[in-house]
């Protein structure tokens, strides 16, 4: 059994370990296939066959400049632990995503700042139904996403924007100034970015931290159902010393 690092050009090997067309597989597969290469790392497991049954995805994003975005597939506790070792010979902070049921591997091996669980909804189109708000504008951000907005001149009161997309899938968030929550304005920038988005044939996910009640009622009056996917998005470093033996 080894790890190694992926070429680029190899990147679409990791087909064979994701089911792209699935909610749970969605994201994973965004950044181990069409995140640019010049802010992406790969590494892969191998077991003793030769054959790639896991691997480790570290992203250079917006979200945050100082922390690598980490997602990671594994077949068992060793093949996670061999994967985090390789990737991060000595401690870093980073973010890190993965499956709900990924945790009982994955979390032992950090040093844990912050987890939670997220709840993951897909549009169902045929529920989408058309809002008027004559206030909402649209704009693109720094990345070139679709993106809208309601503002009170410099104020902005609701935004629907856009955190990744792969050719079949975007994934949104929406914020909304909480003086002005319960007045549509959340609900009216996401109908918005949810129509240009199914426009563009994507399929469209929202992922709600648990007990985001705002979140998870603006979801359901426009159409998203919960899928049963959940995700561990944690903040932390990999704590292993990675010269313990095996």
């Amino acid at each position: 059994m080894s790890v190694a690092p992926l070429p680029p050009e190899e990147r679409i090997s990791l087909r064979k370990l994701l089911s792209p067309r699935q909610p749970g597989d969605a994201m994973a597969a965004y950044y181990a296939l069409y995140h640019p290469s010049a802010k992406t790392r790969i590494w892969v497991h191998r077991a003793a066959s030769g054959r790639m049954d896991g691997f480790l995805v570290s992203a250079k994003t917006g979200q945050d400049l100082f922390r690598p975005f980490l997602t990671i597939r594994a077949p068992n506790a060793f093949s996670a632990a061999e994967l985090l070792r390789t990737a991060f010979p000595s401690p870093q902070p980073a973010i890190v995503s993965i499956p709900e049921p990924l945790g009982v591997w994955v979390l032992p091996l950090l040093s844990l700042e912050s987890s939670r669980r997220i709840l993951v909804f897909r549009l169902n189109g045929a529920k989408l139904e058309p809002v008027i708000n004559v206030l909402v504008v649209r704009s693109t951000s720094p990345e070139g996403l679709a993106r809208f907005e309601i503002r009170r001149g410099d104020r902005l009161l609701a935004a629907a924007g856009v955190n990744w997309q792969s050719p079949d899938w975007a994934e949104i968030f929406v914020r909304t100034d909480p003086s002005v929550r319960e007045r549509g304005h959340g609900k009216s920038v996401c109908a918005a970015l949810s129509r240009h988005l199914l426009g563009e044939n994507r399929q469209i996910l929202y992922a709600v931290e648990e007990g985001e009640e705002y979140s998870i009622r603006l979801a359901g009056s426009l159409g998203f159902e919960d899928t049963g996917e959940r995700e561990l998005l944690c903040a932390g470093s990999v704590r292993m010393d990675p010269q313990r033996e095996r």
